[in-house]
């Protein structure tokens, strides 16, 4: 039997989502909308996944309007980031120098928000980059945060 090609691309979208991490916090309306949901700033916290003890609050700009009800709207590259220390940190792995710890969709196919984990060892400190990115020509806007990890806690690199 043969599907149509509107299905194959559903299920690539499903897939290409991949897993949200992200809790929404709230959010605060910035402009009001006669139809369709109003643009906002949300707030949203994620645990980093290979550094227990550490949580990261990301606030984004998000599209309103009829476009923004249906998900067809491409929301603005501004986004801020602020990541702590919320419990005893503990590394459940090696982690590489620099990594993608959070991505999420920010128009139907082709912009993402992401979250980039650097560590910089010599002062044992993990610094977390937020920005946008487009499969054509991105974004330089951007937000960055650090958190420090206690001398007696060395963060565990892998091979490079």
């Amino acid at each position: 039997m043969k599907r149509p090609w509107w299905c194959l691309l559903g299920l690539v979208l499903l897939f290409a989502e991949g897993p949200a991490y992200a809790e929404k916090i709230g959010e605060v309306s910035t402009v009001w909308k006669l139809l369709g949901p109003d643009h906002k700033i949300v707030v949203e916290v994620f645990d980093d996944p290979r550094v227990e003890g550490v949580s990261c609050y990301v606030s984004r700009a998000k599209t309103g309007g009829i476009k923004g009800a249906v998900g067809v709207a491409e929301d603005p590259s501004d986004a801020s980031i602020s990541c702590r220390q919320t419990g005893p940190i503990r590394f459940r792995s090696e982690l590489p120098e620099k990594e993608e710890v959070f991505s999420e969709r920010a128009s139907l196919v082709f912009k993402r928000v992401q979250v980039v984990r650097m560590v910089d060892s010599a002062r044992n400190v993990l610094v977390y980059l937020t920005y946008s990115d487009r499969l054509i020509e991105g974004s330089p806007k951007n937000s960055i945060t650090a958190v420090a990890v206690p001398r007696e806690t060395p963060i565990p690199l892998g091979r490079k």
